[in-house]
């Protein structure tokens, strides 16, 4: 798939999100993908869970500002209009239940190849689903399933992706301004728009070839963690570890400080000071 340099150049300031400037970018993509874009909602994932049933596989949702963004572990997400990019993709995997945390690992390397092909510093990705730039997360990524009626199978899936591209105006607030960042120092033209479609087109070749797991191994190259001691995180304790590296299936492998190792599916760690 050609590289965003080889889309139209720019037409407008980055003012707004529309149904038409994301198109514009998407190339032969621009007929394949229904989207919707929406001046505000609570969330996009919310949005997109209560219509599954009623829309087809790759509708994809953008809302200018969430009233209600949510990360993993029931966190919120600033969402402010002008400086991010909210959206959740509808899929129908042909995957196991098993492998559904796939979704998100392929869309944090999709994130950090359509960043970089739009001119960011390079992207990085803590473990299982934060997109860092300069040291400081720039992207969150919910994946939410349904099961199938079969055991071990999901009807649907709706991956959230939540961008900081540029930062807000007055910065973040006070509570994560010392761990956000964004992509980019300063607006640009269709930044934005540009930013979804080269997403949705580096996701979408990732994704249709997402049984061969090809991506983990740029997936492993561009993890923060290896050699590094985390905190890993369950409920309201928390084990000091070294991690160890990410395997094939992009998992955490870790040694405890007892010497015992563990390959973490899913989850969360905090990277420690050294």
């Amino acid at each position: 798939m050609s590289r965003i340099d080889t889309l139209p150049a720019p037409t407008e300031r980055d003012d707004g999100v529309t149904e038409a400037g994301v198109r514009r970018y998407l190339g032969a993509l621009a007929g394949t993908i229904p989207l919707e874009v929406l001046p505000v909602c609570a969330s996009t994932n919310l949005e997109l869970k209560a219509r599954a049933a009623a829309l087809p596989a790759w509708h994809t949702l953008i809302a200018r500002r969430q009233t209600g963004g949510r990360g993993r572990m029931g966190r919120s997400f600033y969402s402010p209009d002008g400086s991010g990019l909210y959206m959740s993709v509808l899929l129908r995997p042909e995957l196991a239940a098993e492998d559904a945390p796939l979704i998100t690992t392929a869309a944090a390397v999709a994130v950090c190849r359509a960043a970089e092909a739009l001119g960011s510093d390079r992207a990085e990705i803590k473990w299982v689903n934060d997109v860092l730039i300069r040291g400081k997360k720039v992207c969150g990524i919910l994946t939410e399933a349904a099961a199938g009626t079969a055991p071990g199978t999901l009807d649907w899936a709706v991956l959230g992706v939540g961008i900081n591209v540029t930062e807000p105006a007055g910065g973040f607030p006070a509570d994560i301004a010392a761990v956000a960042g964004a992509v980019f120092p300063s607006p640009g033209r269709d930044l934005r728009a540009r930013l979804a479609a080269e997403f949705l087109r580096q996701f979408y070749e990732i994704y249709t070839a997402l049984p061969d797991r090809a991506f983990a191994a740029e997936y492993r190259s561009r993890s923060c963690l290896a050699g590094r001691y985390v905190d890993v995180l369950r409920g309201e304790t928390s084990r000091r570890a070294l991690a160890l590296g990410v395997d094939d299936a992009c998992r955490l492998l870790v040694r405890y400080e007892d010497g015992t190792e563990e390959t973490l599916f899913s989850g969360e760690v905090s990277i420690r000071p050294c």
